[in-house]
């Protein structure tokens, strides 16, 4: 059984991703921040679809490192070690930096970026321990690669996670674990519901929004055997936009 954790599983990208990867097969271990009851309906849909054993939803804030390495630590002491992380949850927190408060910067840099770290730590060690030829995918953003318009921060917190998953992908290669990021660009999840639709559309050469399911789509290919020599790769879902 490969068992693998999405964070931020509850909803949008990450719900997609991780009925996603039980039509695959994995044993998808789905988290939330606070809402439990929403992750464990997802769970159920994951084993529903897998046909592996239903997996308990993990509930922690990404931002708070002891406890976020107590419940994984604990987790794998009682189910096994995990073939994988897609480290997707995230929150944003938009405005010009002129008006942006420093708990916007402060909460954004430690859920996206730190809230990375805090997950990953506990989890790698015991991956190359058991010689888990895994995989670790996060999840970056358009604006990480080429920054947005009143996003310092949340553009700052995705592009420290591509230079994370670079640098990363580079500590395992020899244990065989592939770690990539994937970066979608606008995709209609609740995150774009107040966006002018019609005036970014128009920006995107596609003309559309992407939908969760074509990110899961890339998601679920860096998961397969077939790509096993996919490392320290960028790969960007975003209709053309850069």
């Amino acid at each position: 059984m490969k068992r693998v954790l999405v964070t931020g599983s509850s909803r949008g990208i990450g719900k997609a991703i991780a009925l996603r990867l039980a039509e695959d097969g994995f044993a998808v271990v789905t988290h939330a921040v606070k809402n439990k009851d929403a992750a464990m309906e997802v769970a159920k849909e994951c084993a529903s679809i897998s046909g592996q054993p239903l997996q308990e939803p993990l509930v922690f804030d990404l931002a708070d490192r002891e406890k976020t390495q107590t419940l994984l630590e604990a987790d794998m002491e009682a189910n096994g070690v995990f073939f994988g992380v897609v480290a997707n949850a995230g929150i944003a927190a938009d405005a010009p930096v002129p008006i942006l408060e420093g708990d916007a910067w402060d909460s954004v840099i430690d859920t996206d970026l730190t809230g990375l770290y805090n997950v990953l730590k506990p989890v790698v060690m015991p991956m190359v321990s058991e010689r888990i030829r895994g995989r670790i995918v996060a999840l970056s953003s358009v604006s990480g690669v080429v920054g947005n318009r009143g996003q310092v921060n949340y553009s700052a917190a995705k592009a420290g996670i591509i230079g994370a998953v670079k640098a990363l992908a580079v500590e395992l290669v020899r244990h065989k674990i592939t770690v990539n990021a994937v970066a979608p660009g606008v995709i209609e999840t609740d995150m774009v519901s107040e966006l002018p639709v019609e005036e970014v559309k128009k920006a995107i050469p596609m003309r559309r929004f992407g939908k969760p399911e074509e990110v899961a789509g890339v998601v679920a290919f860096l998961f397969r055997e077939e790509a096993a020599y996919v490392t320290r790769q960028v790969i960007s879902v975003n209709g053309g936009l850069c």
